[in-house]
């Protein structure tokens, strides 16, 4: 538990934040990052572990060069990506901006269904599970467009996977 500025950093250990409130930043080399219930300005990179997060309120940036990414629950600004992983997120209420980066795996995205938004989505395949008030451009490798209007950019590249795609 942290209410102030919270900076860990490690060579190769696993780093686990919870329950904190601030500036956050975790730095691993070759570890695991868990990030749980943290409120604030939070970035987490590794260079060879996974990343999980849930219930994350204000802005989170997470970056990992080989592992799998999941953060669930977010209330939150989101910058994420990985090079060699998976990615999943779910969104219960975007701030400012979505963006997601994949080089070669997959990226499951749940978005909330009321939310006006501007998408710009592009990978190998794109499916799409409950896309309603679109406007623009929608085919099997690129979406580009707004939903309900439009609004908070979401921004998913994947260079050699899938997007999945759900508003819920």
């Amino acid at each position: 538990n942290c209410k102030n500025d919270l900076d860990l950093t490690t060579s190769g250990g696993n780093i686990d934040a919870q329950n904190s409130t601030g500036n956050i930043t975790v730095t691993t080399s070759g570890g695991s990052i868990k990030l749980n219930k943290l409120s604030g300005n939070i970035k987490a990179q590794t260079s060879g572990g996974n990343i999980e997060g849930e219930t994350i309120d204000g802005f989170l940036s997470a970056h990992t060069s080989g592992g799998n990414v999941s953060l669930l629950a977010l209330d939150c600004s989101l910058k994420t990506s990985t090079s060699g992983g998976n990615i999943e997120v779910s969104v219960n209420k975007p701030g400012n901006y979505i963006f997601i980066s994949n080089s070669a795996g997959k990226v499951n995205l749940i978005l909330p269904k009321n939310t006006g938004m501007d998408l710009k989505l592009s990978a190998m395949k794109i499916s799409t599970e409950n896309l309603e008030n679109f406007s623009g451009n929608n085919s099997k490798d690129e979406i580009n467009g707004t939903v309900n209007g439009g609004g908070i950019p979401v921004t998913v590249e994947v260079s050699g996977g899938k997007i999945n795609l759900t508003f819920d």
